[in-house]
């Protein structure tokens, strides 16, 4: 009799939580290791080879300055001259290299745009956030990407992930409340982040299971099998 009361407790809980979740309307997508792969391998080794440092010197000059870069708070220009003083190192003479380095190391996950391609066609809004520098947000709108509504690169915005405030903000541009909206990245600080802002979140690992996750959400995913 008690074993039949708790099993009753057990799935009248699980039935108010099925019933208190808020329905989905919002998928926000990281760029660098969820869309794409992780680039940051082949940019540390593009700019050393660039540079005629060792990789290892200039992840370490690398590191002092890529959240003001990230942030926008100094440019590409300014970027490469600190840089360039701490490896004493040559400036580069080309128009933008963290372009190049960028445009090097990019690997799009095809599975994961027809995810988000999907989502937007029926009916979800989708957002791309990211920590990222002005001359790759560039390469980001020479692909033409049309399956993103709402576009939030740090470099403009002069905040980061996970500061409580750009999930905030994207939010906002989506026009979506923290429970209705799923945030997808491959960082769990940047993960950690979105939980402290209410939204739902699913770490990346692969794009069949970013489908199961979203689909235990609530959310619809039609993609046809080349997807």
């Amino acid at each position: 009799m008690k074993l039949c009361i708790v099993m009753k407790q057990n799935k009248n809980a699980a039935l108010a939580e099925l019933f208190a979740m808020e329905t989905i309307k919002s998928v926000i997508f990281d760029w660098g290791g969820v869309l794409i792969d992780d680039p940051a391998p082949g940019l540390m080794q593009f700019c050393a080879k660039a540079l005629l440092v060792t990789r290892e010197s200039y992840i370490k000059a690398h590191s002092k300055f890529a959240d003001s870069f990230q942030k926008g708070t100094i440019c590409e220009d300014e970027f490469w001259g600190k840089i360039c003083s701490e490896l004493n190192a040559s400036k580069p003479d080309i128009p933008s290299l963290w372009a190049e380095a960028f445009e090097a190391a990019y690997v799009p996950r095809n599975g994961m745009f027809s995810i988000a391609s999907s989502l937007q066609e029926n009916g979800y809004r989708t957002a791309v956030l990211s920590n990222t520098e002005v001359p790759a947000t560039q390469y980001f709108h020479q692909q033409k990407y049309d399956m993103f509504d709402v576009l939030v690169f740090s470099c403009a915005e002069g905040i980061q992930k996970p500061d409580r405030k750009i999930y905030e903000l994207t939010l906002e541009k989506l026009g979506s409340q923290p429970r209705q909206s799923v945030f997808i990245d491959d960082n769990l600080e940047y993960i950690d982040g979105a939980k402290e802002a209410g939204i739902n979140t699913i770490l990346f690992q692969n794009t069949d299971q970013v489908k199961d996750e979203l689909k235990q959400l609530g959310v619809k995913i039609y993609i046809n099998k080349t997807g």
